[in-house]
């Protein structure tokens, strides 16, 4: 295993854009989270918004990249033909999807870390200026110390990785980059849509709670958890559930097929 694992780390760290989609997640969760912490104001008479959450709002584009990463750590293969020369070097397939899964992770949390963190710095330097306050009802604005605010950070950067861990289960069963890539994104942002398709309310809350991402990032939420459709580690849990699935159906899919 610790042989598979170096090789699919020495492979994806080589592969060419890997360097760029990493810096492109730290870019766009900063980036986006700030825009979103620029747009939002507070005033004297409070105001409905989830601070934290707003600041985290880039985990919602970055998340896209992620995607297209994990994608291409394993379809990239395919594509060169080099699958068939790593199944020979370690006949057991399904070492070399938790090997991939490995790698893939480790890289994703240390982008995800920065970029979740420099989000967050960037709403507790910009919200203030729009009304984000004590005098507003924001005595501890993006305090690391206050519970809640440390659940959104950490519950962030696994999104992101369960994010991965989907892509490249997905990637895994269907082999092309493309068709891939449309699946993934479809399941984050299509299906998260859906909620607001229907009138039924009971449809509408059963679609969200399934909807990996409307699922997924309830994690984020730091008010009014008692309104949230699922509480931040059970929507958290739901994405998790969506990517075993992927990863267990790419690995059977895996050692059935030929390379």
């Amino acid at each position: 295993m610790m042989r598979a694992l170096y090789a699919e780390w020495t492979k994806l760290r080589t592969i060419a854009g890997t360097g760029w989609l990493l810096l492109a997640v730290v870019a766009l969760t900063v980036g986006a989270g700030a825009a979103a912490a620029a747009t939002v104001s507070c005033p004297s008479t409070g105001c409905r918004y989830d601070a934290v959450k707003v600041s985290l709002m880039g985990v919602q584009v970055s998340q896209a990249v992620v995607a297209i990463l994990a994608v291409l750590a394993i379809t990239g293969e395919y594509g060169t033909g080099m699958a068939r020369t790593t199944f020979a070097a370690v006949p057991r397939r399904v070492t070399v999807l938790l090997a991939k899964a490995a790698a893939l992770t480790g890289l994703v949390l240390v982008a995800g870390t920065v970029a979740v963190l420099l989000s967050v710095l960037c709403g507790w330097l910009i919200l203030p200026g729009n009304g984000f306050t004590a005098a507003h009802g924001y005595p501890a604005l993006l305090s690391l110390a206050d519970g809640a605010t440390l659940r959104a950070v950490v519950g962030s950067v696994l999104y992101l990785a369960l994010v991965g861990l989907l892509s490249l289960g997905v990637a895994t069963a269907v082999r092309d980059s493309a068709t891939a890539i449309g699946i993934v994104l479809g399941l984050l942002y299509v299906v998260s849509a859906l909620p607001f398709m229907v009138s039924d309310p009971d449809w509408q809350l059963l679609l969200w709670r399934i909807s990996p991402m409307n699922a997924g990032l309830a994690v984020q939420a730091t008010a009014n958890l008692a309104a949230q459709p699922l509480s931040p580690w059970a929507g958290l849990g739901v994405l998790a559930a969506w990517a075993a699935a992927a990863l267990l159906t790419g690995g059977w899919l895996l050692h059935r097929r030929d390379a």
